[in-house]
């Protein structure tokens, strides 16, 4: 595990009740895993669902815990940006309260201080949604 659940916070700039990812299993220079169990009382929940807004952030905040943690977010270790764009979304299905979800997220193209990357969330072997999105860092 390159991140625990314990350290997420020193390398997003999110907070409680706002963070949607529990541990970064892995960080490569292109790739970067997390997972993120959706306990109840989640804010994003709606009929024990997660919303589709809420795996877009997971796919975020995976991507900023990645680039931080990798050295690619200019050598500092908290990723401080913002999300300048979500393209090519495909939402297939919405996880359910006490499941687990798996976040697979490539870089695809960087430019100075944006970053175009590639998330796929997964629980168990569905796929639940993918797209691309921007991160601008500053």
């Amino acid at each position: 595990m390159i991140i625990p659940k314990e350290k997420i916070e020193d390398f997003i700039p999110q907070r409680p009740p706002f963070i949607m990812i529990d541990n970064l299993i892995e960080a490569s220079a292109e790739t970067f895993r997390s997972d993120f169990r959706i306990l109840p009382g989640n804010i994003f929940l709606e009929n024990d669902l997660l919303r589709e807004f809420a795996l877009i952030e997971n796919i975020a905040q995976t991507s900023s815990a990645g680039l931080a943690s990798s050295g690619l977010f200019f050598g500092k270790q908290k990723a401080d940006g913002y999300l300048g764009g979500v393209s090519k979304l495909k939402l297939y299905e919405l996880p359910k309260v006490n499941e687990t979800i798996y976040t697979i997220v490539n870089l695809v193209a960087r430019l100075e201080n944006m970053f175009l990357l590639k998330g796929v969330n997964y629980c168990e072997d569905r796929k639940l949604m993918e797209c691309e999105i921007k991160l601008v860092g500053i």
